[in-house]
């Protein structure tokens, strides 16, 4: 998936916000909060990271092209990073940033979700 695939999919999800920081990585937020964030590793590679269930945390964090996201994982936080993958990965990384969606928007108040539009 490249950078531009990746923004043109996480814009596609209702009351989703970009913005740029860290760094120049593409972040995006529904209700202010971090659901997937596009970019690049140390070693130069494209990066997507995205928050992950506790099952496919431990699925994802040794296969090959997944990784703990650094320093979200590294500070408890279930968040993978895909990196150095080809384009048959793709679909899966669209279900698990849109599975990160799911768990960022509905872990919103209830208040939130309907000035959102989400309820």
């Amino acid at each position: 998936m490249t950078h531009e695939e990746f923004n043109q999919y996480c814009a596609s999800f209702k009351a989703a916000e970009h913005v740029v920081q860290w760094g120049g990585a593409d972040v995006w937020k529904v209700g202010g909060k971090v659901f997937a964030i596009g970019g690049w590793t140390k070693e130069k590679q494209t990066g997507f990271t995205f928050k992950t269930s506790d099952n496919n945390y431990h699925f994802l964090e040794n296969k090959e092209g997944y990784r703990p996201a650094p320093y979200l994982a590294s500070r408890g936080m279930k968040w993978i990073q895909q990196f150095d993958a080809d384009d048959s990965e793709d679909e899966e990384l669209r279900y698990y940033i849109s599975e990160s969606y799911k768990m960022i928007s509905t872990a919103l108040s209830k208040k939130k979700q309907r000035e959102l539009g989400l309820l």
